[in-house]
Formats: C-alpha cells, sequence, structure tokens
C-alpha cells in the first residue's frame, strides 16, 4: 500500500539515464567528515528525511531526493528486523557509506527501531534490504536487488535509491510522509 499516489519511476528512468561517472566508487567517502553548509547554514541543521518501513516489507519512500548533508533516518514501524546496505549497481559490491540494521518493534507503544546515515556527496546511493531482497546480474555485470525467494512479504525486492543533489526540482518531489518520523495506521506508528 503506497501512501503516496504519484510513481517514483521518474526518479528510476533519471537514475539509469546518468552517466556512470556520476554514481558512487566503491568506498566513496558518503558520510560527513566536515560540516558541509548548504545555503550560508550548517547542513546538520537541515531537517531529516524520513524512510518508513512497515509489515509489507517495503521501503515506503523508495525513492528520495536529499540536499548533502542532510539526515536520512530509516524508521523501522514492523515487527521484524530490516538491513539497510548500500551497494554499487555496477558490481554488486557493498558501500559502507549506508550499511546498518533496524530491529523490529515487539507491539504498539514500543520503541522504534531507527538508523541514520548522513550523506555529503552528491550522487546515487543504491541500497536493499538482504533479509527480503537478493542482488542479482542484469546486464553485463550490472546488478538490481530482486526478491528473495522463501522469505515471508510481497513479490517485489526491498529496495530504493537515495539521490544526493542541490536541484531544487527534485528535492520538491519527495512525497510528504518523508516529513513525519512516525506514520500513523502503520504498526507501531
Amino acid at each position: 500500500m503506497r501512501v503516496f499516489s504519484r510513481p517514483a519511476s521518474w526518479v528510476v528512468i533519471l537514475a539509469l539515464a546518468l552517466p556512470a561517472a556520476f554514481l558512487l566508487a566503491p568506498g566513496a567517502c558518503a558520510k560527513s567528515k566536515s560540516q558541509p553548509t548548504v545555503a550560508g547554514r550548517p547542513a546538520n541543521m537541515l531537517p531529516p528525511v524520513y524512510i518508513h518501513m512497515n509489515g509489507f516489507n517495503d521501503f515506503l519512500e523508495s525513492v528520495l531526493a536529499v540536499q548533502p548533508g542532510q539526515p536520512v533516518i530509516f524508521v523501522n514501524q514492523d515487527t521484524g528486523a530490516h538491513t539497510i546496505q548500500g551497494y554499487d549497481p555496477r558490481t554488486g559490491q557493498p558501500l559502507n557509506s549506508i550499511s546498518g540494521m533496524v530491529m523490529g518493534t515487539p507491539g504498539p507503544g514500543h520503541k522504534i527501531s531507527t538508523y541514520r546515515v548522513i550523506l555529503a556527496k552528491p550522487g546515487i546511493y543504491y541500497y536493499y534490504c538482504t533479509i527480503h531482497a537478493v542482488l542479482q546480474k542484469v546486464y553485463h555485470h550490472m546488478v538490481q536487488p530482486a526478491h528473495r525467494p522463501g522469505v515471508h512479504g510481497f513479490g517485489g525486492a526491498m529496495a530504493g535509491v537515495i539521490i544526493v543533489t542541490k536541484e531544487k526540482a527534485l528535492l520538491r518531489e519527495n512525497p510528504p510522509t518523508c516529513h513525519v518520523r512516525t506514520l500513523k495506521g502503520y504498526f507501531g506508528g
């Protein structure tokens, strides 16, 4: 069930159409060590954006655009655990710029597990849940996540893309749910 009506396919098409040089190389520095500034203020003062997970074993906001240095917080409103693993779509190699785990929520009223990442370098960051998806070769040596056979959940792969950009048009296309920490009607919300 999607909360927003506009499909995110435009961003996926954009991500596939950009030259490979724009993609991050494995091991590229993504976590902010210095204090990048955006519009004259420290980037760490930018409001966070949220990516939600629930019992559908899906990243609700599977495609997001954020400014360099803007916090991205993965929020697990599901009873089961999920991983968030970045990868290079050209090779399948893991990227440590996104590499975390969020535990499940035992029930309503309990603490909801989150994972925070700050990506300072502009680019396209691909990630997936290693519990609910596997990487498969699709063309030459390129890979993409596919549904992990034998794992409960829905038919699609649990995967997403974060575009780090200063492009205002892309930033405006984010779904409204990415501005809310916990969503009502989702387990644990």
